[in-house]
């Protein structure tokens, strides 16, 4: 592995190419935790946003996501295999797997707030899941949710009023 890579610059730069703002990623963090976390702010959303992309597992995912993304935008694959892709077949399956690579590194709550949020769509992942002929953003849909997902995690993890136990 080439150590002189800076992965989380490349995830950036790759998130910014696509029209995803962090500030769009921490506005489906408010979206999942306002109602849990009293005096949640948008700073701090973004702040966790900002923590999970230091993961390297995620950098890696956000990459190959849309690697795979572009390259089927440019008809790089094979058929029937490109066209499930540019049309983000609901069975594939593959994408909410890459995206649950990000989420597992923050427990089982990830997973359930990963799945709520890639049902109802809010926000970004609404105009992403808008199908555009010229556009995939098969990958890139799950990974914005799974990024989301993962900071709320933290939130709910790092949450004080949430920790202590009363009787």
């Amino acid at each position: 592995m080439n150590n002189s890579v800076n992965y989380n610059e490349v995830a950036l730069n790759l998130l910014n190419e696509r029209g995803i703002r962090l500030e769009d990623i921490a506005d489906l963090v408010m979206y999942l935790q306002n109602k849990y976390v009293v005096g949640l702010t948008q700073e701090e959303c973004l702040e966790n946003v900002k923590q999970v992309l230091t993961k390297r597992e995620v950098q890696m995912a956000v990459i190959t996501g849309i690697e795979l993304d572009r390259q089927a935008e440019n008809a790089q694959f094979i058929k029937p295999l490109n066209d499930l892709l540019m049309n983000d077949e609901p069975l594939y399956g593959l994408d909410e797997i890459l995206a649950l690579a990000i989420v597992n590194v923050y427990g089982s709550i990830g997973f359930t707030n990963y799945g709520y949020i890639d049902k109802v769509k809010p926000g970004i992942l609404e105009k992403l899941n808008e199908k555009d002929s010229n556009r995939c953003h098969t990958f890139l849909d799950d990974i914005v949710g799974a990024i989301a997902a993962s900071a709320a995690s933290r939130i709910a993890h790092s949450d004080k009023s949430k920790r202590s136990i009363t009787h």
